[in-house]
C-alpha cells in the first residue's frame, strides 16, 4: 500500500491528533441521532452525494472527515473490488466506529485517525475526495489550507464534492441540522464555490440538496489524468 504513515506515535483508537478543527467524541450515539432527525433520509442523501461525486468501479476514494463511516461505505458500492476507499477523520471514537461497521459487512474501506489539514498520502493519488457536512467544523483559514491538502492529494482531473451548510437553512430540515449542533453562523461554511476555487479548484456544478439545507460543490483538479 502506498501511502505515508499517520504521524509518530498515532495509533489506532489512541487520542486524537492535535488540531484547531471541532470534534465529535460521541460517536456512540451520532448514528442513532441521525437517523431519529433525518427522518430515514439518510440513505437517500449519501446515495444522492456518491452520484453527484461521479465515483466509478476502480477508482481511489477518500472521505475526509468520515465520521462513523457510512458515506464512506457507500462509495465502495461504486468504486468496487477494484477500487479503493478511504476515511479519514480527526476523531479516533469515529473511526473506531467506522471500523466496526466495515467489519460486519465485510466492506473493503480503511479508516483512519488523520487530519484534512495533514492528509497521509502522496501527491495526486486519489481520483475521488468527499467531505460531507466537515468544512463548518473548521476554523477560518484552516478550511483554506485543508482544501489545498484535498488538491494535492487528487489526480489531475480528480474530483472533490463539498456538502455542507447553507448559509441560511430553512424549513424542518433548519431545525434538524439546528439540532444537531450545527446551527450557528459562525459555524457555516461561507460560499463554497469560492472556497474551492480559492483552493486551485475549477468549479463545474453547485445547487442545493435535502429541502435546500444543504449546498454542495463538485470541483477539478485541471490537467488530463492518465492514470
Amino acid at each position: 500500500m502506498d501511502h505515508i504513515d499517520a504521524p509518530a506515535g498515532q495509533k489506532a483508537g489512541g487520542p486524537a491528533l492535535t488540531t484547531q478543527g471541532r470534534l465529535i467524541h460521541w460517536a456512540r450515539w451520532y448514528d442513532p441521532l441521525v437517523a431519529v432527525l433525518s427522518m430515514g433520509h439518510g440513505r437517500a442523501f449519501r446515495r444522492t452525494s456518491v452520484e453527484l461525486a461521479g465515483i466509478r468501479p476502480g477508482e481511489r476514494v477518500l472521505d475526509v472527515g468520515c465520521g462513523t463511516g457510512d458515506l464512506t461505505l457507500a462509495a465502495t458500492g461504486h468504486a468496487g473490488i477494484q477500487g479503493e476507499v478511504v476515511g479519514i477523520d480527526a476523531s479516533p471514537e469515529m473511526i473506531e466506529v467506522a471500523r466496526r461497521k466495515a467489519a460486519r459487512k465485510g466492506a473493503p474501506a480503511r479508516f483512519e485517525v488523520a487530519l484534512i489539514e495533514r492528509i497521509p498520502f502522496p501527491d495526486s493519488y486519489f481520483d475521488v475526495v468527499l467531505s460531507s457536512l466537515m468544512l463548518h467544523h473548521l476554523p477560518g483559514q484552516l478550511k483554506q489550507v485543508g482544501l489545498v491538502e484535498v488538491h494535492r492529494v487528487l489526480k489531475p482531473g480528480g474530483r472533490l464534492l463539498v456538502v455542507d451548510l447553507q448559509d441560511e437553512p430553512a424549513g424542518i430540515a433548519g431545525a434538524l441540522i439546528a439540532a444537531l449542533g450545527h446551527g450557528s453562523t459562525r459555524q457555516r461554511p461561507g460560499n463554497l464555490e469560492a472556497l474551492l476555487r480559492g483552493a486551485g479548484f475549477a468549479v463545474v456544478a453547485a445547487g442545493g440538496i435535502v429541502g435546500g439545507a444543504l449546498a454542495y460543490a463538485v470541483g477539478t483538479k485541471e490537467g488530463s489524468n492518465h492514470a
